[in-house]
């Protein structure tokens, strides 16, 4: 039997990302990797290559100052095979070698890229390529025009293409000191950004239905739910961050319109994007709290995006208002939602809420937290983290061994899946039970 053979689909994903990490690691801790010449440690490299991979953008070291030419080449390739899934690229291998794609493959690239099925998964992948090279090369020239007057055509051209893949990916790596604060007062490069953000974290299952719907003159559910929960998530977050952070503290220099789409910016952005114009320590405690709630929830699935996705929190807000209105059955828009659809929604925030709370606890412990801070220092960063967002309150750059891992381990549950990683380790191939226990209620609230 093949080693394929012995080890279930969840774990070949898993070891999958694991191995591209793990090579990620290993050219990043070369001397080469780095502006100085000398080796990174591996810890750290480890750390970046995890982030890169995970597309969540955390680092411990900066990453326009640390790293040389050929270690942003190696950060950027890592976030392009992280966001648009390893198995894509397997299958383009497969394909340019002229080879059969073998079932195994099939259902990992179904599984990799949230597909119901895999009889279409050869169209699905060139789908994902083609749209995903038209949109960052798109992106690149729209980011060029910006970027050329400001450092020139060499530079101009680099910082076009590695920021037109960190957004479209929602990676949140940057060329810059301090993020994007530089840019607060041009609304036509965070336009282009924000749309490239956008069009990453939509998820690949939406633009084919949106793509095909001239032709089709059809959305699956899915697609309704993935853009109704995300648009209604744009608006409430810039209506709430208009409330709390309309007037952006010191920045009075900043007229009308600016900070309209600042404050637009800053609706997108927390969602797994990781890119930042304000400082996110001098925010208000209400938009920092409300920064968590977006970085938890993330984008949609199939999408380059982390968290525990809108269609989850979609679901769970319709089964909860058709519980309180005594409807039997969870419905949107003509459709059903199915026990399972519900079940797995509601096993899933169960998950994420064990594992956050497992993993700030324990950094509770290891970790300082300035005399200005309280547990937000810590859980900010856990749910970036988990969220594959990438902001921070200053935790990640200071973390200790025992931090970097556990966040390191973070960034892979929110890239990789939460229920993946979990049927790995518990290595789930069991059949269905013979039989069933009789039923009984219990009391609930």
């Amino acid at each position: 039997m093949s080693w394929r053979g012995k080890l279930s689909l969840p774990q070949i994903l898993t070891l999958g990302f694991l191995t591209i990490i793990l090579i990620g690691t290993l050219l990043l801790s070369l001397p080469i990797a780095s502006q100085s010449g000398t080796t990174t440690n591996y810890l750290n490299a480890f750390f970046t290559a995890t982030s890169a991979t995970c597309v969540t953008g955390m680092t411990v070291v900066n990453t326009a100052l640390h790293w040389s030419i050929f270690g942003k080449i190696v950060i950027l390739v890592l976030v392009e095979i992280g966001g648009l899934g390893f198995m894509t690229f397997a299958v383009l291998m497969f394909v340019f070698m002229r080879q059969k794609v073998d079932l195994t493959t099939q259902l990992l690239t179904q599984q990799s890229l949230n597909l119901e099925t895999f009889a279409n998964t050869r169209s699905v992948v060139f789908l994902v390529v083609r749209l995903s090279l038209a949109i960052q090369t798109l992106g690149v020239g729209l980011l060029f025009v910006d970027f050329y007057p400001r450092y020139g055509l060499i530079r101009g051209i680099g910082y076009s293409v590695f920021h037109s893949i960190s957004a479209f990916c929602n990676a949140g790596f940057d060329l810059f000191d301090n993020s994007l604060v530089r840019f607060q007062n041009d609304p036509y490069l965070l336009f282009v950004l924000t749309c490239l953000i956008i069009s990453g974290s939509l998820g690949f299952l939406v633009w084919k239905d949106i793509l095909l719907y001239r032709k089709d003159h059809f959305l699956s559910l899915h697609t309704k739910l993935a853009l109704t929960t995300y648009l209604g998530l744009i608006g409430i977050s810039f209506i709430v961050y208009l409330l709390t952070e309309g007037n952006f503290g010191e920045n009075t220099h900043l007229n009308i319109f600016q900070r309209l789409m600042d404050t637009y910016f800053m609706a997108v952005t927390p969602r797994t994007a990781g890119f930042y114009i304000y400082p996110y320590p001098k925010i208000s405690m209400a938009g920092m709290f409300f920064t968590m709630i977006l970085m938890l929830i993330g984008g949609t699935p199939g999408s380059t995006a982390g968290g525990i996705k809108t269609t989850t929190v979609g679901i769970l807000l319709i089964r909860v208002w058709a519980t309180l209105r005594g409807k039997r059955d969870a419905t949107f828009m003509g459709r059903r939602f199915t026990n399972d659809n519900i079940s797995r929604s509601l096993t899933l925030v169960f998950l994420v809420s064990v594992v956050l709370s497992i993993a700030t606890l324990i950094l509770c412990i290891t970790e300082s937290i300035p005399k200005h801070f309280g547990i937000e220092y810590i859980l900010f960063d856990v749910v970036s983290a988990f969220g594959t967002t990438g902001l921070t309150l200053g935790l990640t750059p200071h973390l200790t061994f025992i931090g970097k891992l556990i966040f390191a381990a973070l960034m892979f549950m929110g890239r990789v899946g939460i229920f993946t990683v979990m049927y790995s380790l518990l290595n789930s191939k069991r059949p269905e039970d013979a039989f069933r226990y009789p039923k009984e209620n219990v009391m609930i609230g």
